[in-house]
């Protein structure tokens, strides 16, 4: 969604988390990974995704046990990617809470669209913007994609992390740390310089004048604040 979106994947085959990882890699997507119930359970605590793609058929517990505790921790998306095609095996998973379940051998393409849906659904749930202009600049938060006068903006995974951050909140002062422990997940990265970079890369990508920002504004000695046009 961490502003850059996370996928959790929880799946127990090697080649299937690869394909998964390779597919959301392509979109930009922050990956972590579980093969078992209780790694899948850890790394929902460790990492908060904003999406949970889950296969049933684990080896330390079934996916279905797992569906009602997920939901009841998180508030992020969860989707069931299983080999198990039983009608009544997709109407257990949603009516246990999953919000949509793909079915294995599953196409690219079609598992990206159902994720970008279901984050566009989980945004609308909580009341955010998918889409926020600042200036001559759109951030769209569901295809991640920023556009300058109508024209593509290439940003770099971690440069996009920042603006969708900020764009969530637009017109609030987001501080230092939390930017930082959005798009660095490891403590030991979580560096003010770092980020001072990153906002250097990006105002000269998306401001019209760099020495007078006017779309991410500094607020000094606290964080910085996109300055959308509503807010």
């Amino acid at each position: 969604m961490s502003t850059l979106a996370r996928v959790l994947i929880v799946d127990d085959e090697p080649h299937i988390r690869r394909l998964l990882k390779t597919t959301l890699a392509r979109a930009s997507y922050d990956i972590v990974e579980a093969e078992t119930a209780r790694e899948a359970l850890e790394r929902l605590s460790e990492t908060k995704p904003d999406v949970v793609l889950l296969d049933l058929g684990l080896p330390d517990r079934d996916g279905l046990e797992l569906v009602p505790i997920i939901k009841k921790q998180t508030t992020a998306t969860l989707l069931v990617v299983s080999a198990r095609d039983a009608t009544d095996q997709k109407v257990a998973a949603l009516d246990l809470g999953a919000d949509d379940y793909v079915t294995k051998p599953f196409d690219s393409e079609e598992l990206l669209a159902r994720v970008r849906t279901a984050l566009r659904h989980r945004m609308h749930v909580q009341g955010a913007q998918s889409s926020i202009v600042a200036g001559d600049v759109e951030i769209d938060l569901v295809n991640r994609r920023v556009l300058k006068g109508g024209n593509d903006v290439h940003l770099t995974p971690k440069e996009f992390g920042i603006v969708a951050e900020l764009a969530k909140f637009p017109g609030r002062v987001i501080t230092h740390q939390q930017l930082l422990s959005a798009v660095w997940p490891n403590d030991y990265e979580r560096h003010i310089e770092y980020l001072r970079v990153v906002i250097r890369n990006i105002r000269q990508k998306i401001e019209t004048d760099v020495s007078r920002p006017a779309i991410i504004v500094n607020e000094l000695g606290i964080g910085y604040r996109l300055r959308g046009n509503e807010s």
